[in-house]
């Protein structure tokens, strides 16, 4: 094998156009009426208690019922700006689905997820005067660092408090982990820019792009110009299989494949293995390795070094990809990726744990390959040691308060000690830190 079996227009045309069509077509009108009649509209409802931004979900599915989804999406983003996104991203079935009680009872939840974006895609679609209005200006002034979901959700309910917003951002697009993160068939039709272009329509709030911390700014200038800053930069740096072979070409980083093919209007364009491998267990495996194989490629190979259980990807993913033809290997760790002058093959152990800890066994096998993406975990990038650490990630306290040395500093999204790297719990990040900032200058 050489390098040049990585290469693009593995399919026809209709074939990348199908495969990376919508994952889930909308919901009509139709169905989302009778979808939405399969709701209890529990008290004290558990879908609502498992949503990490408390949306009233069977106050939204019963304003759909009665024939109202614009109402049903202003109670949606009530909680949850990016509603629309994170009714296309959202692992509903390890949330709110999970624990509804059709679920349950009979193994078929509601389609809360779906019924969400009926909802929230029929507002934007009739290009509808923004949900919210701004209060009065303040005179008050916020930067945000990062433009993902956690800095978007927090410099929009800052807005709505009558501050002006500066957002710092140093990709050319804004958007974050819904830009350039997410498998292009879950969000179609540049819907996370979009959805950006709707929020900003609050006012208030500046973008600036190109900005990176560290070498176009620091913390404390920002700190010493601003009344607070929200830092919301994510973990955009991805950690790299350090193995004999690693730096053979053929071998990436998953985000950065995603995020390539995320920005490709011409899937055909993009190259891809005859053999690919992917090393990981959480979404973004599961994602490089099912649009791996939408892109033509022969044999995918996704390998956890865990079992089935303990991977972070949820069950629905997994048998996603399994649908898709991806071959899922656990218990296995890599030990050498093989090859002269590209990838060939790589070299996993077989693993064993006790007491938690992770060993090899001594026993190995060879999976051909001739692309390795690794999904092995993501660090900071940014030059961010004015702030505290805790761990590998930024300390937080209540409310999303940084930790000493700045007092009007606020961290959140999966940057932050304790943070997740989805869209919904990012923007809650936000959502809580903006009312904690706001307090905090208002007062």
């Amino acid at each position: 094998m050489t390098a040049t079996d990585i290469r693009p227009g593995r399919l026809s045309d209709a074939e990348y156009a199908e495969n990376f069509s919508d994952l889930h077509p909308p919901l009509d009108h139709h169905e989302a009426l009778v979808e939405a009649d399969r709701c209890y509209f529990c008290y004290d409802a558990p879908c609502m208690n498992a949503c990490p931004t408390s949306i009233d979900i069977p106050m939204f599915i019963r304003q759909i019922q009665t024939g109202n989804p614009v109402g049903a999406a202003k109670t949606i983003f009530d909680q949850n700006i990016l509603g629309g996104m994170c009714a296309r991203v959202c692992p509903t079935e390890t949330l709110c689905e999970e624990v509804c009680v059709r679920e349950v009872a009979e193994g078929k939840p509601v389609k809360i997820g779906e019924l969400q974006r009926f909802a929230t895609d029929t507002y934007m679609g009739r290009e509808l005067p923004h949900p919210f209005n701004r209060a009065a200006p303040t005179g008050k002034k916020v930067a945000v660092v990062g433009a993902g979901p956690a800095g978007l959700s927090c410099a929009h309910r800052l807005a709505m408090h009558g501050h002006d917003i500066t957002i710092f951002e140093a990709r050319e697009k804004p958007g974050g982990l819904n830009e350039y993160g997410i498998a292009a068939y879950k969000s179609t039709n540049d819907f996370a820019q979009r959805e950006v272009d709707w929020l900003m329509q609050i006012g208030g709030i500046e973008l600036r792009l190109g900005q990176r911390l560290g070498s176009d700014f620091q913390i404390g200038d920002l700190a010493g110009d601003y009344d607070a800053v929200f830092v919301g930069i994510g973990l955009p740096s991805a950690y790299a299989l350090n193995i004999p072979g690693s730096d053979l070409p053929g071998v990436e980083a998953a985000i950065d494949f995603i995020a390539r093919l995320r920005q490709a209007d011409d899937k055909s364009t993009l190259p891809v293995g005859q053999d690919v491998v992917v090393v990981g267990g959480g979404m973004t495996a599961v994602d490089a390795a099912v649009q791996s194989k939408l892109l033509g490629a022969r044999t995918v190979s996704l390998v956890y070094r865990r079992g089935r259980e303990q991977m972070t990807a949820s069950r629905y993913e997994q048998d996603l990809a399994a649908a898709h033809g991806v071959h899922l290997v656990f218990n296995a760790m890599p030990s050498r990726i093989n090859g002269a002058n590209a990838v060939e093959s790589v070299t996993f152990e077989y693993t064993s744990s006790e007491g938690g800890k992770l060993s090899g066994t001594g026993e190995t096998f060879e999976i051909p390959a001739d692309q390795v993406l690794a999904a092995i975990g993501q660090w900071m990038q940014e030059e961010t040691g004015e702030l505290e650490l805790d761990g590998t990630t930024l300390a937080r306290e209540a409310g999303n308060r940084s930790l000493l040395p700045f007092k009007n500093v606020w961290v959140g999204g999966d940057c932050a000690h304790g943070g997740e790297d989805l869209t919904v719990t990012a923007v809650e990040d936000g959502k809580i830190a903006a009312e904690s900032i706001h307090k905090t200058i208002a007062g």
